[in-house]
């Protein structure tokens, strides 16, 4: 068995030498890994780096970039049965993450899979709330509904080549081409041992920037979900209030109130600006995706 890393990179000097060395040092013993690199446009030491370490890479324009069009670029470029996709600012937090996160093909119905992500260094408060709830520390093998995320996840070939991602989508590529798995009978599995920390460094328009697109993706996936302004300010004040809630039990309230209040708004705010979709929404799909607490914790314990 052949599995490709690849690893998506614009300007990602500060973390890449860390991740691809992490990657080299994993415990492997049935199956043999290449890195990919997709690069558009660097212009720090990333390439030098990539080269260092005898990645194989190739590029996109800065001009033609999607998330969608640059993972297909590097499918196609890869070698392996199995693609895992992982953010140049990621770290794999132990020695079998790669393992762990191909395990789950052994089940031939199982055909994208997602590993958990951890904060690390920069990650604020919030956000770290944020992993916990759509990252838990247990797996889901299946998993119901076709939430995945291609910061640390991995698929078939096979499937690949069935779907591909959508080059069109500013956001959720990942999401997008596992429902077309979900629809089709086939399963996603999240591995809660095959962890990364994702660290984050991001302004505060950056976050805005962020949900702001992934919301606008979410609308082509879901249609009828609508985020209307009475959403921002009830899941806005619902977040801060258990994120509020967590800091005093940790006794760091102080510490954490700026960022918790600045995260949330962005987040949610971001998501306002980005949904346009003015259909009717279910209130248990709406809670789902925005509610702060993991709601799908009772059903894999």
């Amino acid at each position: 068995m052949f599995v490709s890393v690849i690893i998506r990179t614009y300007n990602e000097a500060q973390y890449l030498e860390r991740l691809i060395s992490n990657i080299l040092s994993q415990k492997v013993k049935n199956f043999s890994v290449e890195i990919i690199i997709v690069d558009s446009g660097s212009t720090d030491n990333t390439l030098s780096i990539a080269t260092k370490y005898h990645c194989r890479i190739t590029h996109i324009k800065k001009s033609e970039f999607t998330f969608g069009r640059s993972l297909n670029i590097g499918c196609q470029f890869a070698k392996g049965d199995y693609f895992v996709f992982v953010s140049g600012h990621c770290i794999p937090v132990n020695e079998d993450w790669l393992t762990e996160l191909i395990k789950p093909f052994d089940n031939e119905n199982i055909c994208y899979v997602y590993g958990r992500q951890e904060g690390k260094e920069t990650t604020k408060f919030s956000e770290y709330r944020h992993f916990d709830k759509h990252f838990p520390i247990y797996s889901k093998i299946p998993q119901n509904g076709f939430f995945c995320n291609n910061a640390n996840a991995a698929i078939a070939k096979k499937a690949w080549q069935q779907f591909k991602f959508n080059e069109d989508l500013t956001g959720l590529e990942d999401m997008f081409l596992a429902k077309q798995i979900v629809e089709q009978g086939k399963q996603l599995a999240y591995i809660a041992s095959a962890s990364v920390y994702h660290i984050h460094n991001e302004k505060w328009a950056q976050i805005k920037v962020r949900y702001e697109r992934e919301a606008f993706a979410l609308q082509k996936i879901m249609p009828e979900l609508h985020y209307t302004f009475f959403d921002f300010i009830k899941f806005y004040l619902s977040s801060i209030f258990h994120d509020i809630s967590s800091a005093i039990r940790k006794k760091s309230f102080w510490k954490n109130i700026p960022d918790i209040l600045l995260f949330r708004l962005m987040q949610h705010w971001g998501t306002f600006k980005g949904n346009h979709a003015h259909r009717k929404l279910s209130l248990q799909r709406k809670m789902h995706y925005f509610y702060p607490k993991d709601l799908d914790k009772k059903n894999y314990e």
